[in-house]
């Protein structure tokens, strides 16, 4: 594609709206902010709408074993009541859940283990979580946080036998393994470059201020439910200068008409997909093609926050590189889905992906050894891409099962969010306080050896409480009488 000829760098600072998630089939949010800044002379060259080619993937890359889609994780949590949940991270052997996401009141999340709390009191409940996860028999899915750090080293020992010359030096700054899970998943994504990153918060950052200096436009549109609103400690705003405007606050991504009517000017248009805090939910694919090309009608870049992007293949049914193609960049994670140990990739064209190299160096990025994340990151590209459309497909006959199996106990009102999964993840509501939920749910795994719930934590109005359920390999055993009579018993556990 062609280049941006503007690289000015942002420079104002203002803080970004935060909005708390709205119950499913509901508005929810903040009203939509003040006037925005005014463009400097950006243009995108071509007809409006038309999305260009972006050249071929870097030379020497490999693709992955298997195709298509995947899954994704859950963790953060709505303003000063919930903590992220380490313990709900992915695992090699085919996870979902994450450990990243911050709470939205800006603290940084407590892990969900037993060497990690705000008191002893925290430490003993997370402890006996973590044991009771980890003695069950049955679970939808196994959490690579709950490993020791032997079994995890162990783990990623095998794996990476598997996909790399082991007796290769090890990376420094990120050459050898880091270089190879950069070409690997250019390749993937149909960009002709990429860069890792230690995280994904910071991979966006860099994203998205790059972007601004490239087209004069300091200001991004995204929904007020996406990462770097909720999870992020306003960091677009406090450390890049950058500002945000909201096309909608319905629980799903802005249509075509919401972006070509956005009152005020802006550079990027972010697209988180799917959308986690909405119930990840994901667009019909005429409907994204046609917001992202109301976008380039509006001359603006797009960008993709892909943490979860592995799995949207099952609902789109298109490839990947065919739906990271819409964008102009797109970030993915290695932890969400696949589990990885952690680490990103921003992938793009090679300008971009330089400029983004010498960003990391200066936000802290330039690490000198991690391997053992490219590692993990190689293992998950080979092992779970492939399994993730059968985790995508058996996580709507789990959701079904578990609604009915609710309204057969009796429970007065729930809902399953969506109520057909669109990726392998969903929410699920109660009536109920998310103490009396968590003590449900953490009897029946010590009790029965079932876990069908982690955490739930109390969101929406007083007396509500929502969890998130992720279906992966562990999961693919369940049938729906298993998951029927599990929510029954479930339910028999509640006040």
């Amino acid at each position: 594609m062609s280049e941006r000829s503007e690289h000015g760098e942002p420079r104002t600072q203002q803080e970004s709206r935060q909005a708390r998630t709205p119950l499913p089939g509901t508005r929810g949010g903040p009203p939509p902010g003040g006037p925005g800044a005014p463009r400097a002379g950006a243009s995108r060259p071509g007809p409006g709408g038309a999305v260009p080619s972006r050249g071929a993937a870097a030379p020497g890359a490999r693709s992955a074993a298997g195709g298509g889609g995947g899954g994704g994780g859950g963790g953060g949590e709505p303003e000063g009541v919930r903590r992220a949940d380490p313990a709900a991270g992915d695992g090699p052997a085919g996870g979902g859940g994450a450990a990243e996401d911050s709470p939205r009141d800006g603290r940084a999340p407590a892990a969900d283990g037993p060497a990690a709390a705000d008191g002893p009191r925290d430490a003993d409940d997370r402890a006996r979580h973590v044991a009771a996860w980890r003695a069950s028999t049955r679970v939808l899915w196994r959490s690579s946080a709950e490993r020791t750090v032997r079994e995890g080293l162990t783990a990623l020992a095998a794996g990476a036998a598997e996909v790399y010359a082991m007796d290769s030096p090890v990376d420094l700054y990120g050459d050898g393994p880091v270089a190879e899970l950069e070409r690997r998943t250019a390749a993937l994504l149909g960009f002709p470059a990429a860069v890792h990153f230690p995280t994904g918060t910071m991979a966006q950052q860099v994203a998205l201020r790059c972007w601004a200096g490239r087209t004069g436009n300091r200001t991004v549109a995204l929904h007020p439910l996406s990462h770097p609103e909720v999870h992020e400690r306003s960091a677009l705003s406090v450390v890049g200068g950058l500002r945000t405007v909201h096309p909608t606050h319905e629980p799903r991504l802005p249509s075509a008409e919401e972006v070509q009517e956005l009152e005020e000017p802006f550079g990027t248009l972010m697209l988180e997909l799917p959308l986690r805090d909405a119930g990840f939910v994901l667009p019909e694919w005429d409907d994204l093609v046609a917001t992202v090309g109301a976008a380039r009608e509006r001359d603006a870049v797009v960008h993709v926050d892909g943490a979860r992007l592995w799995e949207c293949g099952t609902h789109f049914g298109r490839p990947l590189d065919e739906i990271a193609g819409l964008a102009d960049s797109v970030y993915v994670s290695f932890y969400k889905s696949l589990g990885g140990l952690s680490g990103a990739v921003l992938a793009g064209p090679h300008s971009l992906v330089e400029e983004a190299r010498a960003w990391r160096h200066r936000y802290g990025g330039q690490v000198f050894q991690q391997y053992p994340a490219a590692l993990s990151g190689l293992v998950g590209l080979e092992r779970e891409l492939p399994r993730l459309p059968s985790y995508v497909a058996h996580a709507r006959t789990v959701a079904a099962a578990l609604g009915e199996g609710l309204a057969a106990a009796g429970v007065p009102w729930h809902r399953v969010n969506p109520p057909v999964p669109q990726t392998h993840q969903f929410q699920v509501w109660l009536p109920v306080e998310a103490d009396a939920a968590n003590a449900a749910a953490l009897a029946q795994s010590e009790e029965t050896g079932v876990t069908l719930f982690r955490r739930w934590f109390p969101d929406g109005p007083p007396g509500m409480c929502r969890t998130e359920v992720t279906v992966s390999a562990e999961g693919l055993r369940w049938s729906a009488g298993d998951v029927g009579e599990a929510a029954a018993d479930f339910a028999r556990r509640l006040p």
